[in-house]
């Protein structure tokens, strides 16, 4: 496993206790809606138009998130296809109100680009 995040870092947001399952880590659903929330930013800024979600694949929990932590989501584009962007998402946390960063989760993220009218369009290819 890398020490270092790939990607360009999107989000940061703190882990608050609203967000704890019966055990008081942070819910994975919680993490898995912060790194689309990122991957949403990224496939936006490169479509240049609104995307939507059409599937994650490949998340992998690696540690818990505890109340407190900084989350950190990097986001890393992968391909860029007719009307589809894949990007590779981590989500690291600072602990302890320190610097050092800890990797918890990654996951691969599939967007379409979408016009106007609700229909896929082609994204740029710049």
């Amino acid at each position: 496993m890398s020490d270092q995040p790939k990607g360009e870092l999107t989000t940061r947001t703190i882990a608050m206790p609203a967000y704890t399952n019966p055990a008081g880590d942070i819910f994975g659903g919680w993490v898995l809606s912060q790194m689309d929330i990122a991957a949403g930013i990224c496939a936006s800024e490169r479509a240049q138009c609104r995307t939507v979600t059409v599937s994650v694949n490949s998340m992998h929990f690696i540690r818990p998130v505890k109340v407190g932590d900084v989350l950190c989501v990097y986001t890393h584009i992968n391909k860029v296809g007719n009307t589809s962007i894949d990007i590779h998402v981590e989500a690291w946390v600072q602990r302890d109100r320190s610097r050092r960063t800890v990797k918890v989760t990654d996951a691969d993220f599939k967007f379409v680009a979408l016009g106007a009218d609700g229909r896929t369009r082609p994204v740029p290819q710049d």
